[in-house]
Formats: C-alpha cells, sequence, structure tokens
C-alpha cells in the first residue's frame, strides 16, 4: 500500500535490535490493516522470544557506556529525537491515522503530545540528584545518590501507539537505562518510525529496541529475564495482573497504568456550557477509546434535562469517517470486536431499563464504525455503569445530592481520571479530595500532559509517568555511610 511519506524511511517493517533492522527468524510476518477500510496497510516481522533475548542482552551491553555518559550528553541526544519527531510530524501523524483509525488532527497532536515528554525528561536528566543526610555520629557521613534502575522493557497498547511509547522510553533513557519495547501488534508501524527517528539522532544502538510480534512469546521473556529489572504496560487491569505476577519471580520494579472508569460530575452550579464542551471533548476523543475518557456522565438531577440536550445537539454536530480525509471528527474504532463490545454494553444496558437518546448502533460507513450514543436512566447495575466501555457512547445518571455524586463516582474498583465541574470553591476541595482517582480535572475535560503526574490508584494501576516523579520509576536509591573519617 502507497501511504505517500514526505520521509519514506520512516516506513520500516522490520524489528529494530542494536541499532539494525532484522526480520524474524523463522520469517513470520504480521499484517497491519487500516481500520477505516479494512485495507492492508503492510506486514512486519512477527517476533518472538529468541529475538527478544537478543534484544535484551544488546540492550545490557548497551547500558555499561549509555550509563556513563554525561547527564548533559544523553539530553543532548534526546533533545536531537524530539526535534526530529517534530520535524517529522505529518508523516508520523499520516502514519498513526492509517493503522490506528484516529483523525489526522488527533494523530497530530499525540505526536506532538509524545515528543512532549522527550523534551521534558531530556531536561529532567540533568536534574537527577541525591542527599546529603546528618549522620548519627561525628565521624561519619551519609550520602544518597539516584543510580539508573537497569534494562527497562516497555508493553505498550495501541490507542495511542506513539505518545505512550515516548512516555516510558524517555524517562528511561534520562535516567540512563536501555528499553526494549513491545508495540501493540495492531500498530507496530509508529513504533517503527520512532525507533527510526532515535537511530537518526544517533541514540546508540542497543539503548532502544523495538519488537511487534506475540503478545504472550515476547511479553512472557520480558517478565521472566532476569536482566530486564523493570517493566512498564499500559493496557487492561487483567492483562496488567497477569504481567504483576510473572515479574514477581524476579522481583522486578513495575509500572501499571491500567483500565478506567471515569466519572465525569455536572454539578448544578456548574457552567452547563463549558461542562458540555468538557464532556464532548473527555468522552469522544479517538473516538471514546482512552482509559482517561469519561465513562459515566453523573448529572445533577436539576439541570440534566439541559445538560443532556446540550449534549445531544453537541454530539450531532459530530462527523463520523475515515480518519484521512477533511472535517471528520471522529474515526473507527481499532476492529470489528471492538465494535462488538460496544454494541453489546450498549444493548444489555437498554435492555436493563437506560433510555436510548442518539446512536446505539454500528455505522454504515463499516465494519469498524460505530455512532455517536447518549444513553440517559442509567443505573449502577447496567453494564455501561460497571465496565469501561471505550467506545463513544456516554451514560448519563442522574444524582441529587454531592454525597451521592462521590458514592457513585467512587463506586467501581477502577481509579485512574475524573472530572467534575463546580462553581463552588468549597464543593472543589471537598469534591476533588473525596474522589478515589489519581487525577482529577476540576472545570476541564483534558488533564494529560507532560509536566504532571499521570496514572492511578485502586485496580487502575501503580506508577506515575510524566512530571519531576515519572523518572523516579527508573531510579534505584544507593545509600553510601562513610566512617571513619576522623582519624
Amino acid at each position: 500500500m502507497n501511504i505517500e511519506l514526505t520521509n519514506p524511511t520512516l516506513f520500516r517493517t522490520e524489528a529494530f535490535v542494536n541499532g539494525e533492522w532484522i526480520g524474524a527468524d523463522n520469517g513470520a510476518r504480521l499484517p497491519v490493516t487500516n481500520p477505516a477500510t479494512g485495507a492492508l496497510i503492510t506486514d512486519v516481522a512477527k517476533t518472538g522470544a529468541a529475538e527478544t533475548r537478543r534484544a535484551i542482552a544488546a540492550a545490557e551491553t548497551a547500558m555499561l557506556s549509555w550509563r556513563q555518559q554525561p547527564a548533559k550528553q544523553r539530553a543532548q541526544v534526546m533533545r536531537r529525537w524530539f526535534d526530529l519527531i517534530m520535524a517529522n510530524q505529518e508523516d508520523l501523524a499520516r502514519i498513526m491515522t492509517l493503522e490506528q483509525g484516529k483523525t489526522l488532527a488527533e494523530s497530530r497532536g499525540e505526536v506532538a503530545y509524545g515528543a512532549s515528554y522527550i523534551e521534558w525528561f531530556a531536561e529532567q536528566a540533568k536534574r537527577i540528584d541525591g542527599d546529603v543526610i546528618p549522620a548519627p555520629s561525628g565521624d561519619k557521613r551519609i550520602i544518597c545518590i539516584k543510580q539508573p534502575v537497569g534494562v527497562c522493557a516497555a508493553i505498550t497498547p495501541w490507542n495511542f501507539p506513539n505518545a505512550m511509547i515516548t512516555r516510558k522510553a524517555a524517562p528511561a533513557l534520562a535516567a540512563g537505562c536501555t528499553i526494549v519495547i513491545k508495540p501493540a501488534s495492531e500498530t507496530p508501524l509508529s513504533a517503527l518510525a520512532l525507533a527510526e527517528l532515535a537511530h537518526q539522532a544517533g541514540i546508540p544502538p542497543g539503548v532502544l529496541n523495538v519488537l511487534a510480534g506475540s503478545s504472550s512469546d515476547i511479553g512472557a521473556e520480558l517478565t521472566s529475564n532476569p536482566t530486564v529489572r523493570k517493566l512498564s504496560f499500559t493496557g487492561s487491569t487483567p492483562i496488567g495482573k497477569m504481567l504483576e505476577a510473572q515479574c514477581v519471580p524476579t522481583l522486578k520494579k513495575t509500572s501499571m497504568e491500567l483500565g478506567g472508569n471515569a466519572p465525569f460530575i455536572v454539578f448544578d452550579d456548574a457552567d452547563i456550557d463549558s461542562a458540555v464542551q468538557g464532556a464532548l471533548i473527555s468522552k469522544y476523543r479517538n473516538s471514546g477509546q482512552t482509559c482517561v475518557c469519561s465513562n459515566r456522565l453523573l448529572v445533577q438531577a436539576g439541570i440534566a434535562e439541559e445538560f443532556t440536550a446540550k449534549l445531544v445537539a453537541a454530539t450531532e454536530s459530530l462527523k463520523l469517517g475515515n480518519g484521512l480525509d477533511e472535517n471528520v471528527d471522529l474515526g473507527p474504532l481499532v476492529n470489528a470486536k471492538a465494535v462488538n463490545d460496544v454494541h453489546e454494553l450498549v444493548q444489555g444496558s437498554i435492555s436493563a431499563g437506560a433510555k436510548l437518546v442518539l446512536g446505539g448502533a454500528p455505522s454504515n460507513l463499516g465494519g469498524c464504525f460505530y455512532q455517536p450514543t447518549i444513553l440517559t436512566g442509567v443505573r449502577p447495575e447496567m453494564p455501561v455503569f460497571r465496565n469501561e466501555i471505550f467506545g463513544p457512547v456516554a451514560p448519563i445518571i442522574s444524582f441529587e445530592t454531592e454525597a451521592e455524586a462521590i458514592e457513585l463516582a467512587n463506586d467501581t474498583e477502577f481509579g485512574l481520571a475524573s472530572y467534575f465541574y463546580t462553581r463552588d470553591i468549597g464543593r472543589v476541595w471537598r469534591v476533588a479530595e473525596a474522589l478515589e482517582y489519581g487525577i482529577v480535572g476540576i472545570n476541564e475535560g483534558i488533564i494529560s500532559n507532560e509536566m504532571a503526574p499521570f496514572g492511578g490508584v485502586k485496580e487502575s494501576g501503580s506508577g506515575r509517568e510524566g512530571s519531576k516523579y515519572g523518572i523516579d520509576d527508573y531510579l534505584e536509591i544507593k545509600y553510601m555511610l562513610m566512617g571513619g573519617l576522623n582519624q
């Protein structure tokens, strides 16, 4: 398939190991298709455990010199990587839209968002400092330094095929670690393009490696290999739990950014128009396929009718279509199974008594498209309340009091992102502190940026990505006691 890139070197189809492009040992290939059309884009090397072991060995060797480079030099190389990504933003966006389906506008935004983590952590590399701690006696000194944790592994999802890689690779490289990355099988081309630009930027061989292929074979090697000292995963909670268990025998350090069930609360003193726009952005970004999408819209009873009417009108104006086309607001879901899963949640909730206000069915545009959907009369026992929807479906639940809203919002095993709208400063503090979530958006529907710590609580995972805290998971603290100083 001709994908019409300005820089054709970004279209890579082999694995990237130790600075070289390699095929699978057995010659296996993995097809990559366009969810908007179903057309085959290309196929890529389908690697397994043997190739992963070689990548880990290359990362171990490369780390000996990479960790010794002054932080300023690592930062300069990473800055070149950032500059190349931004110089190739349009090509990277086109690759992403072709394999993932999101609109070109969203893809351009993700490329810039992903690059921002490289820029941020390039700067943070120069700020990894330690402490001198008061000693128990005058002839001793206590020093604490921070050192790279070791070879790292990253397993990344298909919904943000660029940013979920840079959010993990950037702090690892800044800390002096090396990394082996396993992208989602649906979206390997974005990962391989990033590897090509890392190579062009001068990141040494073995420091960054990318392998697409068998999730079970690659994942099992990454979790069991004792050389890997840190695993970072973004994906579903069940898979995260499985990977966590697999890391226990070697006691790896882990970061888990898992599922969500984000409440979006609108109180009766809120700016309703602003809340509608926030809900629109939070709910339908990437066609609802983000872990921080508003999953349950909790609206105070006195304004529920007005809010719903305005949300319906705004949603009806959204255009569904191929992400490469102009003026498209929502692209397809990632595959036909995703459409079926979303439709089952919608139909199960309607059968349980929810009212369908808008949409509610697959689109006639093709097998991976689902209509933007709004349900009212939703109750806590319904499937769209209890499950992460991962599609363009907005369930609206009415509540009476602030206490009821908090209870409904926290009625889930997940705790990643949450949102609420109010103009009462007292309520801002009460609700923000009461919500059992790692992230709280207040009068704002977009909460992610490289300067803020991203991560959840409860079964939404552990660890934080981005911000000054994001590099901590890639560092170990070493305590050194110096004695005999008075002799």
